[in-house]
Formats: C-alpha cells, sequence, structure tokens
C-alpha cells in the first residue's frame, strides 16, 4: 500500500496536520476548567466546538469536491489558528461563558478536515483495489495515534508548561501541518464541479447508507467525549490529574492495535455483520466502566473498550466507497467525521454535568447510552447499509438474481472478495461476497 505512486507525499505532512485533532478537545476541557474551576462549563464550551465543527464539516467537504483540496484548506487553516487563539486570549482574560461559547464556534467550524482528505486522495488511488480495506484501517491507525500522542502531549503541556499550552500548540501544528499538506497538489483527489449540461451535483446525504453510518459514528464520538471527561475527572477524584493523559493514551492505544490487526485479517463476513458485531462489542465494553474504582482496572477496561472501537470505524469507513459516489466521497467522510464530533459534544456537555453533580462514574455512562442507541440503529436499519446495484441489467427474467450478485460485487471490491461464480443467463463471471 505505501509503494502507492505519491502515498509518501501526503501521509507525512498529513499526519502533521491531523496530531492537533486530538489535541483540541482535551485542551479545551483542561483550560476552561482551570480558568473557570467547572467541568460543567469547560464541557459547554468544548461541545459548542464540537458541534460548530460538526455542522461546518460536510459544507467544507462539499466544498472541496468541488473546488480541490488545497483551494479550501489554506484559508481553513489560518482561520483555525486566529480562532484558536483567541479563544485562548478570552479564557486567559477571565471573559464569561457566553463569550467563551461564542468564541469556539468559529474555532470548530474551522477545523480543518484533513483525515477525510486523506481517505478521499486514497479512495481516488486504490478505487476498486483489494489494498482499499488496508488503506482504511492505516487511517484510522493513524487517526488513533494522534488520540494516543494528542491527549497525552496536551495534558503534559497544560499541566507542566501552562494551562494555556495545549491550544497554543494545537494552533500553531495545524498551521505549519495544514499548508505543507495543501501544497501537495499532484495526490489530490479530481474536482467535481457542477455539469454545464445540467447535471446536479448529489448530495453526500441523499444516500441512506450514510445517514445509518453518520448515527452510528455520532455514538463513537460520545464515547471518545464521555471518555476525556471522565477521565479527567477521575484522575482529580484520586489526586492525580497527570493520570489523565495517560489514561486516555491507554484507551487510544486500544484503539490503535485493533485498527493494525484489523488491516491484516482477510475477513470472510460482508461489513454490514462486521459493523454490527463491532458495535455489540463496543456497548458490552462500555456497560461496566462505571464500576471501575481503581486506576488499573480502569486502564484495562479503557483498553477493551479501545479494541472494540477500531472494527466499527474502519467497516464505517470502508462502506463508503460502495454507498457513495466520487464526486461526494470527501463530503461523505466529512460527514462521518462530523457525527464523531457531534457526538463527542453532546457526550461532554452531559457528561460534564453529570460528573460535577455526581462523580466520574455517572460520566461514563454517557458511553453506554449512546452506543447502545448506535446499535439499536443499525439493526433496525442494517438493510439501508446495502449499497445500489447497477442498472446494466437487461435480462429481466434474470433480475432478481442478478440484483443480489451486484450488490455481492460492489461489497467485494470494498472488501477485496476472491471467489467468482457464473452467473446463470448473463454469460460473464462476477466477483460476490457473503453478509
Amino acid at each position: 500500500m505505501l509503494r502507492t505512486p505519491g502515498a509518501l507525499s501526503f501521509l507525512l505532512p498529513g499526519f502533521a496536520a491531523r496530531l492537533p485533532f486530538g489535541m483540541l478537545t482535551i485542551s479545551i476541557l483542561l483550560l476552561v476548567q482551570h480558568t473557570t474551576g467547572s467541568y460543567a462549563n469547560a464541557g459547554v464550551v468544548a461541545a459548542v466546538t464540537g458541534v460548530s465543527m460538526a455542522l461546518f464539516a460536510p459544507v467544507m467537504g462539499k466544498f472541496t469536491d468541488r473546488h480541490g483540496q488545497g483551494a479550501v484548506l489554506v484559508p481553513v487553516v489560518l482561520t483555525h489558528a486566529t480562532a484558536v487563539s483567541a479563544l485562548t486570549a478570552l479564557a486567559l482574560l477571565g471573559a464569561p461563558l457566553w463569550a467563551l461559547a461564542l468564541a469556539a464556534v468559529p474555532a470548530g467550524a474551522s477545523v480543518p478536515q484533513v483525515g477525510p482528505m486523506v481517505r478521499a486522495r486514497w479512495a481516488a488511488r486504490l478505487e476498486g483495489s483489494p489494498l482499499l480495506p488496508t488503506a482504511a484501517a492505516f487511517e484510522s491507525v493513524t487517526d488513533e495515534f494522534t488520540f494516543v500522542v494528542g491527549p497525552v502531549l496536551a495534558t503534559a503541556l497544560c499541566t507542566g508548561v501552562h494551562p494555556a499550552a495545549g491550544l497554543i500548540t494545537e494552533a500553531g501544528l495545524t498551521l505549519l501541518g495544514g499548508l505543507l499538506f495543501a501544497a501537495q497538489r499532484s495526490t489530490q483527489p479530481a474536482v467535481h464541479a457542477r455539469s454545464g449540461a445540467g447535471e446536479k451535483h448529489a448530495s453526500a446525504l441523499s444516500f441512506p447508507g450514510l445517514r445509518v453510518l453518520i448515527v452510528a459514528f455520532i455514538g463513537i464520538g460520545a464515547v471518545f467525549g464521555g471518555m476525556q471527561v471522565s477521565l479527567a475527572a477521575f484522575s482529580n477524584e484520586i489526586g492525580n490529574p497527570g493520570a489523565n493523559g495517560l489514561l486516555y493514551g491507554v484507551f487510544a492505544a486500544g484503539n490503535m492495535i485493533a485498527g493494525i490487526a484489523c488491516g491484516a485479517i482477510a475477513w470472510k463476513i460482508g461489513p454490514r455483520r462486521r459493523l454490527i458485531f463491532g458495535y455489540i462489542g463496543l456497548t458490552a465494553a462500555a456497560s461496566v466502566l462505571w464500576a471501575a474504582n481503581s486506576a488499573v482496572l480502569l486502564g484495562a477496561l479503557g483498553l477493551v473498550v479501545g479494541l472494540c472501537i477500531a472494527p466499527a470505524l474502519i467497516t464505517g469507513y470502508t462502506m463508503i466507497e460502495s454507498l457513495v459516489p466520487a464526486a461526494s466521497r470527501t463530503e461523505a467522510f466529512t460527514w462521518l467525521t462530523g457525527a464523531v464530533a457531534f457526538g463527542q459534544a453532546g457526550a461532554v456537555t452531559l457528561a460534564g454535568r453529570l460528573t460535577d453533580a455526581h462523580g466520574s462514574s455517572y460520566g461514563f455512562l454517557v458511553p453506554l447510552g449512546a452506543t447502545a442507541l448506535a446499535l439499536a440503529t443499525l439493526l433496525a436499519l442494517r438493510s439501508k447499509l446495502a449499497p445500489k446495484a447497477p442498472s446494466r441489467i437487461v435480462n429481466t427474467s434474470a433480475q432478481p438474481a442478478a440484483q443480489d450478485e451486484s450488490e455481492g460485487a460492489l461489497q467485494g471490491a470494498s472488501e477485496g472478495a476472491s471467489q467468482r461464480v457464473n452467473e446463470r443467463g448473463l454469460g460473464h463471471r462476477v466477483p460476490v461476497t457473503v453478509d
């Protein structure tokens, strides 16, 4: 996969631009909690940031599909660095909550969607290749590595250097990494502008499979947000605030380890079933977090939760290739990223209030409730995750069977399936997979 022409040219600056994403929320939480003395207030500011990002990320993705990554990314990273600097200054000056929340809007709205842009580059260069699931797993590992390094780095800076050091570093890395990534124009996906012949650009949200994945990814975001707040509160309760970064790093490390394993496995079951199994495991693991009464036990449970997240994330991102056409793919990836941010925003708000009122154990109930709701949605709407069959079949007597096999062909392209069968009545061979 790494020998793909041009891959390293966008992977390295892409990683530099994504590392700050793992620092943003935890840096806001620690700074605002330090200046206001309240996890609830910190959760509100972090939630506003997340909601703003969730709402503006798809817009950024749509503009990226139409105008190109470089044209969108340069002004975005400049805006983000300015907005985060303003938020930091207001917090240090003791601004009221409403002012901090207002400043959090542009800080969240301008978060550069580098992860979806990297995934779009992989999808464009590996379309139809059996290496695409490996690339999806690699990207999940990269994301989770940022969530291993990011929170630990932000916590160390905020607790060991200055409460604002985390946000200042986040803004600087975003600016530098984003500009370097935008400069790699040779590997950008093709721009899909509106056609002059009257053809309209379809919104990624118009595809029902993506809408189901959005609900599922909100649940994953709630796990991230609930864990961030609850682990920080738990660390303070045991008198060791610095343990927060380590505990969250163990949680994210579990996700990274599982991502590596997922990339190496030749799966025998279809993506929909894998997605549901992943959420079953995630819900079960989240159901015991509230009972942990020691850092060692909580670290072990957090590791298990992390191990269960990666299969769901990787499978969801991989399914985008078969559910959404290339012209709307960056937008689709940003919808999923925005869904994670939205779930994270809601979780930090609710978990912040619960921990302020009742302690960290109640904050851990947020990931449980969110993943249970996501699992119920997947079970009820799993049929929406089947890709549409192509319309090139003209033999009406064989149409139902052909449609089933065409769905298998699309899933097989995404999953790298190798089994082939003869299609009766059509005289050609198509790949199939069993979900």
